[in-house]
C-alpha cells in the first residue's frame, strides 16, 4: 500500500503533498499546515498584554507614563489604551472575516490563506515600525483585517479535509496549538523585558515583528497543500476532488468504497443546494432571505451568540480581573509575572482535554460540563476575592487569595478543554457547501463583536462592580446551558452533508430538528448514509446513488409531522441500496453530476451536465 501511495499520479501539481502522502501522514500534514495559521492567531491575541506594559511603547503611544517610584507603567488615557487594543476586533476583524469568507468561497481555502499570510506580513511590519498612536491605530486594523480572513477560512479547510469521526479532534489540535502562541507570546515578552536597557523600543518591537516568522513559513508551504475537496466539488473540479478524497481516507478495498461514497454525498448535497437556496450574499444569510429548508438565517445567529457566549462566559473577566485576584492575594509584581506565565501553560495543556474528549462525547456535552464547571469557578472566585478584601488585616489574606488564585487557574484550564474549541469548530461544520466559508466568517464576526465589547466595557464593569462582575459570569454560564440544550443541534459523527439534513426543521428547536432529521435520512437514504456506513448505490454510468428523489419535505406534505412506521419509512420508500453495487475499485468510477431534484417541485430534474453555480479560476 505504501509503494502504492508513493507512486500514485493524479490530477494535481506534481509538488502537491497529496501526491506523496497518504491517509493519516496526509491529514496530520494539514492539520500541522492549519495549526500555524491558529498558532499565529493565538500568538497575535497574546502579545498586546505584554506590549502595553512596557515603557517606551506606553510614552510613544501617548497613553501612559513610567513611574520611577512604582516601578511600572500608569496608564492616563485607558481609552486610548484600549482603543488601540480594540480596533483589532472592530473593525478589524470584523471586516476580515466577512471579506475572507466571500473569498474563500470565491476562490478557494488554499488561495485566500495565501492572500491573508501577505497581508498580515505587511500589517505585523507596520505594527512594528509605529512611531505614534495613529500609525498603531492603522497597523492594528490592518493586522486584524489579515487575521480576519484566516480565521474565517482556516476552521473551514481543516474541518472539510478531516473525517467526521475525528472532526473535532482535528480542530482541537490545532487550539492547543492556538493556546501555545499566546504562551510563546507571553515568554518571548517576558525575556526581552528583562533587556539591559528597559528604555529601549526593542524590548515591543521585537515579539511585534517575531509574529511574521509563522506568516512566512505558513506562505512558503500553503501552496503544496491539498485544496478541500468540498470547495472543488462546488465549483465543478470533480476529477480533484474525487482524488484528494482519496489520498485522505484510502485508495484500495474498503477505504476506496468509503471515500467514493463520501464523494457522491458532496456532490448530491451540493446539487440539492445549488437547487434550492438562490441567495448567498451576507445580508441574504443574515436574514435567512431565500435560503428555503436550508434555514440559512437560523445558523448565522447561532454561530454569531456561540461566540458571544464565549467571551461573557467569563474568560475576558479572568484576563482582566486575573492579576486583580493576585494582587490581593499578596502575590507580589514579579512573582506576579510567573503566576501568569504558568496559568497560560496550564491552559495550554488543558487543551489536550478536548483532543480527547470532543469527538467522544460531542458538542453539546463539552459545552455542558464547561458551563457548570466554569459557572461554579466564577461564584466560588468571586466570593472568595470579596472574602479576600474583607480579610486584610486579619491575617488570612494570603490563604483566602491563594484559594481564589486557585479557581482562576481551575476556570482556565476548564475553559481550554471544553469552550475554547467548541465555538469556533462548529460554524466550521453547520454551514451548507454553497456558503461554508461565509457562514464560518459568520461566527468570527460574532468573536469579534464580543471581543471588541468585552474590551471596553468589562473595564469599567470591573471599576463599578469589582469581584461582583464574576456573578455575572457565573449567572451567563448557567443561561448557556439552556440554550445550548434547546437551540444548538448536535453535530458530533456527522458528516458536513447531513448538517443540511439537521437543519432542515422549521422549528427552532433541537428536539424538532433531531426528529426531523431522522424522518428525512429514513426517506433520503441517498443524501448522506453512504460515506457514513461504508456502503451505497453508485451506478458507474449515471453517478446516481438511487432511483428516488430527493427532498426535505415531508412526502405526505405535513411539514415535520410526518408519520414514520418503527423502521423510520415506508417499505416502499426505502433506498434500492441492495439493487446495485459499488465498482471494486472505487477510483474507477467515472466522474459525473448526480440525479438530486429540487427541495420543492414534485419533478425530478437531472443535473449530469449542469455547469457548476461558480467557477474558480484554475492555476
Amino acid at each position: 500500500m505504501a509503494a502504492a501511495a508513493a507512486d500514485s499520479k493524479g490530477p494535481l501539481h506534481k509538488h502537491n503533498v497529496a501526491n506523496r502522502l497518504y491517509k493519516s501522514s496526509l491529514l496530520n500534514t494539514v492539520c500541522i499546515v492549519a495549526g500555524i495559521s491558529i498558532f499565529f492567531f493565538g500568538y497575535d491575541q497574546g502579545l498586546m498584554g505584554g506590549v502595553n506594559t512596557t515603557r517606551d511603547y506606553a510614552e510613544r503611544m501617548g497613553f501612559g507614563h513610567y513611574s520611577e517610584e512604582r516601578g511600572l507603567v500608569v496608564v492616563d488615557k485607558p481609552l486610548l489604551q484600549g482603543g488601540i487594543v480594540a480596533v483589532y476586533y472592530l473593525p478589524g476583524t470584523l471586516a476580515g472575516c466577512l471579506l475572507g469568507g466571500w473569498l474563500g468561497d470565491k476562490y478557494g481555502r488554499i488561495w485566500t490563506i495565501g492572500v491573508a499570510c501577505i497581508w498580515c506580513v505587511v500589517a505585523a511590519a507596520l505594527q512594528s515600525a509605529a512611531m505614534n498612536a495613529n500609525w498603531m491605530f492603522c497597523a492594528r486594523v490592518l493586522n486584524g483585517i489579515g487575521t480576519g480572513i484566516l480565521n474565517a477560512i482556516t476552521p473551514v479547510w481543516a474541518t472539510e479535509t478531516a473525517s467526521h469521526k475525528s472532526r473535532g479532534q482535528f480542530v482541537a489540535v490545532e487550539f492547543t496549538l492556538n493556546i501555545f502562541g499566546v504562551v510563546v507570546a507571553y515568554w518571548l515578552e517576558f525575556g526581552t523585558s528583562k533587556y539591559h536597557d528597559p528604555t529601549s523600543s526593542f524590548i515591543w518591537r521585537f515579539p511585534v515583528a517575531f509574529q511574521i516568522v509563522p506568516l512566512i513559513f505558513l506562505f512558503c508551504i500553503i501552496w503544496f497543500m491539498p485544496e478541500s475537496p468540498r470547495w472543488l466539488v462546488k465549483v465543478g473540479r470533480e476529477e480533484e476532488a474525487r482524488y484528494i478524497l482519496g489520498r485522505l481516507r484510502g485508495e484500495e478495498g474498503e477505504d476506496a468504497i468509503a471515500a467514493e461514497a463520501e464523494f457522491q454525498d458532496i456532490v448530491n448535497i451540493r446539487n440539492l443546494e445549488d437547487d434550492t437556496a438562490k441567495q448567498q450574499s451576507y445580508f441574504h444569510m443574515f436574514f435567512g432571505i431565500g435560503s428555503g429548508k436550508l434555514h440559512t438565517g437560523r445558523r448565522v445567529q447561532l454561530v454569531i451568540w456561540l461566540q458571544i457566549l464565549q467571551e461573557w462566559i467569563g474568560i475576558a473577566g479572568i484576563t482582566i480581573y486575573g492579576p486583580e485576584i493576585f494582587t490581593i492575594a499578596g502575590i507580589s509584581s514579579k512573582d506576579r509575572l510567573w503566576v501568569s506565565g504558568v496559568n497560560n501553560i496550564t491552559y495550554m495543556f488543558a487543551t489536550l482535554i478536548c483532543v480527547f474528549t470532543l469527538d467522544r462525547i460531542g458538542r453539546r456535552w463539552t459545552l455542558y460540563w464547561g458551563a457548570i464547571g466554569q459557572g461554579i469557578c466564577m461564584f466560588v472566585a468571586g466570593g472568595l476575592a470579596r472574602a479576600t478584601i474583607n480579610a486584610e488585616g486579619k491575617g488570612n489574606q494570603s490563604q483566602i487569595g491563594g484559594a481564589a488564585t486557585f479557581f482562576v487557574f481551575l476556570y482556565t484550564a476548564i475553559f481550554g478543554a471544553t469552550w475554547l474549541t467548541v465555538p469556533w469548530l462548529y460554524p466550521a461544520e453547520i454551514f451548507p457547501l454553497q456558503v461554508r466559508a461565509k457562514g464560518n466568517a459568520w461566527g468570527v464576526v460574532g468573536w469579534s463583536i464580543g471581543n471588541g465589547w468585552t474590551v471596553l466595557l468589562l473595564p469599567t464593569i470591573f471599576n463599578k462592580l469589582n469581584e461582583k462582575t464574576l456573578y455575572i459570569f457565573g449567572a451567563v454560564n448557567a443561561l448557556s446551558i439552556v440554550a445550548v440544550w434547546a437551540l444548538y443541534p448536535e453535530s458530533n459523527q456527522r458528516t458536513l452533508e447531513e448538517m443540511d439534513l439537521v437543519f432542515a426543521s422549521d422549528s427552532i428547536w433541537t428536539w424538532e430538528a433531531e426528529k426531523n432529521f431522522a424522518r428525512l435520512k429514513a426517506e433520503n437514504p441517498q443524501l448522506v448514509q453512504a460515506a457514513k456506513a461504508g456502503h451505497g448505490v453508485v451506478d458507474a454510468e449515471q453517478g446516481i446513488t438511487t432511483s428516488r428523489k430527493a427532498s426535505l419535505v415531508a412526502r405526505n406534505g405535513q411539514g415535520n409531522a410526518a408519520p414514520a412506521n418503527k423502521s423510520g419509512a415506508d417499505e416502499t420508500e426505502k433506498s434500492s441500496v441492495s439493487h446495485f453495487a459499488y465498482m471494486p475499485n472505487a477510483r474507477d468510477l467515472h466522474t459525473s453530476r448526480l440525479d438530486i431534484p429540487s427541495f420543492y417541485d414534485a419533478t425530478p430534474r437531472v443535473y449530469a451536465n449542469r455547469a457548476p453555480s461558480s467557477m474558480a479560476q484554475t492555476g
